[in-house]
């Protein structure tokens, strides 16, 4: 039995769902859609979503929590959008907006010119805040995750760019041999 599968998605004013081969969601923000694979069954009753299964096969299974995740996140950033905060430490390190492209500083020889993807903004608050926004929870946490791999968080000293709130476990260096 899936739990996240048969949890029902409420479905917010405004958000209209279209259910065939494909189940597109839109919203106040846009529009979102996923394809539907064999198996799953998507109804809506009274501003409920509901997915079901027709069998319990081994992929029918699988699937069924899949889309509902998928749908429920579609309805979730069709409403509220998604967010991924980041954080730049380091002496010297430090990002810059320059029209839709974000500029990087990471004490590389060169600045690293990034394009983020279609439908996510990237913005620079102080020169050290990241802020990664989007409707799509997939293409947001991406974008997240390859600027958070141009400089990942050294284990010596923890510089490099981050997630807000990540914990980084220091290494003692050489000199805690003695």
């Amino acid at each position: 039995m899936s739990r996240i599968g048969n949890k029902p998605i409420p479905l917010p004013k405004g958000v209209s769902v279209t259910i065939g081969d494909v189940i597109a969601v839109k919203g106040p923000k846009g529009q979102l859609s996923t394809p539907l694979v064999g198996g799953v069954d998507v109804s809506i009753t009274e501003d409920v979503l509901t997915v079901t299964r027709q069998s319990d096969h081994r992929t029918h299974r699988a699937n069924h929590g899949l889309i509902r995740a998928l749908v429920s996140n579609m309805v979730t950033g069709v409403t509220a959008g998604f967010e991924k905060k980041l954080e730049i430490i380091g002496v010297g390190y430090k990002a810059e907006n320059k029209g839709t492209n974000v500029v990087f500083n990471l004490g590389f020889s060169h600045p690293i010119d990034y394009t983020p993807p279609e439908g996510v903004t990237v913005t620079i608050d102080k020169g050290t805040k990241v802020s990664v926004k989007g409707i799509n929870r997939e293409s947001v946490g991406q974008a997240a995750a390859v600027i958070r791999g141009f400089r990942p968080p050294d284990s010596y000293k923890g510089k490099g760019v981050r997630y807000e709130g990540e914990h980084i476990r220091l290494k003692a260096g050489k000199a805690a041999k003695k």
